[in-house]
């Protein structure tokens, strides 16, 4: 048998549509237990792997092993998971008892186990209420929980999401990322999740891989993906990413033409870039007397500013750079303290620098 660090062993898994790679020699070990996202833009590859472990595609070379066996060669049938696609495929013509029952019944289950089986995932998902309601009465949301609850009542081993929350609206979204996780740890079964939405992503996983023309480039948890990103390409991706040049001057000392500032960083800056998120950057009105090159500190002017409530963003324009920087609002006010085209001050702490590579 597996051991939990490999629950499900993705190996060497490659596949081609004609002259299109889609997956390229692409591994990963899932753990028991585990909520992993793939996430990437589309063509990737995500959905391919998805339905690649699913058993709706076969791989050209690679293979699945799911707690200890081989399923690569299994039809989906017989592979003890299931999938829950993006736009649910509930039966409209069936009311969400009879949704959740279909799977069970085709299993020609006993009619006590049946009813024993959705009763439990009408009471875990907040839906004997609904029970007798057509598909066509009920909200999104609530059709995403007959869904969830339609694969869960199969008892599976491993649950594959294909961007499952693609249809709801943005605060019915987030609300169900807070469900789907608490769902996840109680019933301890292993979720992979196909997203595109890097916040969704960041919101459900306990680990995730970026992926990018059929390869996964990183592998980690939402901070380590985030906070010390493999190369450019996902510094971008996820979140908003300030990246700039640095260089040694006559000094040795590193120094940042772009932003005419010297850098003192916690960390060896052993790359010619280094990654400085927007949140980390301290802003603060220009003073007189402030004009001399510092040290993890820069002059610009502001040339945007967008007010999102519980933050602001800035567009910090210097003589060779632009840049973001997010400041979180604090305090109540009725009028921003900076406004456009204000000469600032930005400044951020050593610990704040990550090394990035190309």
């Amino acid at each position: 048998m597996s051991s939990n660090e490999d629950f499900l062993i993705i190996d060497n898994i490659s596949k081609r549509f004609d002259d299109v790679v889609a997956l390229d020699k692409v591994s990963v070990k899932i753990k028991r237990s585990e909520l992993f996202s793939l996430l990437g833009s589309s063509g990737c590859g995500k959905s391919t792997l998805l339905r690649i472990i699913a058993g709706f595609e076969k791989p050209d070379e690679g293979r699945i092993i799911l707690d200890g066996q081989d399923i690569t060669d299994l039809p989906p049938y017989l592979r003890p998971l299931n999938i829950m696609f993006q736009n649910y495929a509930l039966f409209p013509h069936l009311n969400v008892y009879k949704n959740i029952e279909f799977g069970l019944k085709e299993e020609k289950l006993e009619k006590n186990l049946i009813e024993e089986r959705i009763n439990e995932a009408l009471t875990l998902l907040e839906l004997s209420a609904l029970q007798k309601r057509k598909i066509n009465e009920i909200s999104g949301g609530q059709q995403q929980r007959v869904a969830l609850a339609r694969c869960l009542v199969k008892k599976p081993k491993l649950l594959l999401l294909d961007e499952p929350l693609a249809a709801l609206d943005k605060k019915l979204r987030i609300q169900t990322q807070f469900e789907l996780v608490n769902l996840q740890f109680k019933l301890g079964i292993t979720f992979i999740i196909v997203t595109h939405d890097q916040e969704e992503a960041m919101s459900l996983s306990d680990r995730m891989a970026v992926m990018q023309q059929g390869n996964i480039l990183q592998i980690g948890t939402p901070v380590e993906v985030y906070e010390t990103p493999g190369n450019e390409y996902i510094a971008n991706f996820i979140g908003t990413a300030n990246i700039f040049e640095v260089n040694k001057n006559q000094d040795s000392k590193l120094y940042s033409s772009t932003l005419n500032a010297f850098i003192n960083s916690a960390k060896a800056i052993p790359t010619n870039k280094f990654l400085l998120r927007p949140e980390k950057i301290e802003i603060s009105k220009f003073k007189e007397g402030e004009e001399k090159t510092q040290t993890n500190k820069c002059i610009g002017t502001v040339k945007e500013i967008a007010y999102l409530g519980s933050y602001t963003k800035y567009l910090i324009k210097t003589d060779k750079a632009t840049f973001y920087v997010f400041q979180q609002n604090k305090f109540f006010t009725e009028n921003l303290n900076i406004k456009w085209d204000d000469k600032v001050i930005c400044s951020w702490n050593e610990n704040s620098i990550f090394p990035i590579n190309d």
